[in-house]
């Protein structure tokens, strides 16, 4: 016997049963070919319609409860809308099933193609969603390739020093003056072009003399390097506004947002004067040691080493490295030891001050581990290269010898012990 595919089917009839008793399938399928043959006519004999492929299989779901019968039926059908009807309509006239009191009542007739219409447009939606968002990102790419090429080309040299500054710093009336080069980047990248960095914390003798014939505004990072650099250049330049990235922050990571609102904040070089001194006699309030010596060298305090060195450098001299104590036989042994070790591994080991191992981890979670300790590690060693982002948060993480495969910092520049795997 032929029958419909359900893929040729364009409906399908929908109808409840309820069954006065208990019967089974075959009796339900029997009375639907029995009770509507000869009802319709030849054209509509339901068993010649299944043969020729114009019905499909008779589908029937149901339960027993209570000693009654209740179930679905569904009937796949390729023929026209009014045919389908009719076939429908000839299910409610079986009156019984097998011994038993029936009733059929059809829900409904589904349009098999309105449903894999909407499909389509539902799949189609979801696609083109998809397609956007990933080609998107590939338009956002080439953008910030092309804008970054224009801000690297409107990076110029400027005076004697070479400092790095946008194209408008000569002809504006006020000039922006950050730290180093990648803040100038990053102000450029938002399409502030009177700036100009200082390339370090000493104040370039360019910028002493623009700050004479122009109004200054320094921009400085939100921590505590950047109050040292405030101190410094309100003695060193004709500073007129002082401006502060947020708190914890560096100019060269802070979004176009945050820019605007630190410049639109900046505060005269009078109040920023007040808050210098508030600051320095709220630490002698404190407890803590204020020297004379600091009022005659640019107000950095001497509680630090950082202090110490920022001052160093201010002065145009080489930064002071506090004495190191040399590493005793039995760490350079256990260093040696785990450094060769860890060749290749990309991974880092640290220790107490008892040369107790307290965990292992890859180098790539090393920089955000050392951003939430503050104490309890003596050394690190990893399989890396010793960097100044490294060094300065093994300061803030109070360790003492920092050992890499190689460094490229400077031994006096830090007060921890740096050494590599070749000195060992």
């Amino acid at each position: 016997m032929g029958k419909i595919s359900p893929v040729s089917a364009k409906y399908i009839v929908h109808a409840n049963i309820q069954i006065e008793g208990v019967v089974d399938r075959p009796d339900v399928i029997g009375a639907i070919f029995g009770q509507t043959e000869g009802l319709l006519g030849a054209d509509l004999e339901l068993r010649e319609l299944q043969r020729s492929g114009r019905i499909g299989r008779i589908e029937v779901a149901y339960d027993t409860k209570g000693g009654k019968t209740f179930g679905t039926i569904q009937i796949p059908s390729s023929l026209d809308k009014a045919e389908t009807a009719i076939v429908a309509a000839s299910l409610e006239v079986i009156q019984r099933i097998g011994p038993c009191d029936a009733k059929i009542n059809v829900q409904k007739i589904e349009d098999v193609r309105i449903s894999k219409r909407k499909f389509i447009v539902d799949r189609a939606k979801e696609l083109l969603k998809y397609w956007i968002s990933s080609s998107m990102p590939d338009s956002q790419e080439l953008s910030e390739e092309v804008a970054h090429s224009v801000r690297m080309m409107e990076v110029q040299e400027y005076g004697k020093e070479r400092l790095p500054a946008g194209p408008a710093v000569d002809e504006s009336d006020e000039v922006v003056v950050v730290e180093g080069r990648a803040d100038v980047l990053n102000l450029l990248k938002y399409g502030i072009k009177n700036v100009i960095g200082m390339n370090g914390t000493n104040m370039p003798q360019t910028i002493i003399d623009l700050s004479k014939k122009k109004t200054i505004t320094l921009f400085v990072d939100g921590d505590r390097g950047g109050d040292l650099i405030v101190k410094g250049m309100l003695r060193v330049a004709e500073i007129d506004f002082v401006a502060k990235a947020p708190d914890g922050k560096e100019v060269e990571e802070i979004t176009q947002k945050e820019i605007l609102k630190a410049l639109r904040g900046k505060i005269a070089v009078e109040q920023a004067t007040l808050e210098v001194s508030e600051s320095a006699a709220q630490k002698e309030a404190n407890g803590r040691p204020h020297h004379a010596e600091e009022s005659a060298n640019e107000g950095f305090a001497e509680d630090d080493f950082h202090s110490r060195n920022m001052k160093a450098r201010m002065m145009g001299k080489r930064p002071v490295r506090e004495p190191e104590a040399r590493l005793s036989q039995e760490q350079s042994d256990v260093f040696r030891q785990t450094a060769e070790e860890l060749i290749g591994t990309r991974g880092a080991c640290i220790f107490d001050d008892k040369l107790n191992v307290l965990g292992k981890l890859p180098i790539a979670e090393l920089y955000s581990t050392l951003k939430n300790i503050n104490s309890g590690i003596e050394a690190i060693i990893f399989d890396g290269i010793i960097d100044r982002e490294l060094v300065r948060l093994a300061e803030h993480a109070n360790i003492k010898i920092l050992i890499g495969m190689e460094s490229k910092v400077r031994p006096n520049e830090t007060r921890i012990r740096l050494a590599t795997v070749n000195e060992l």
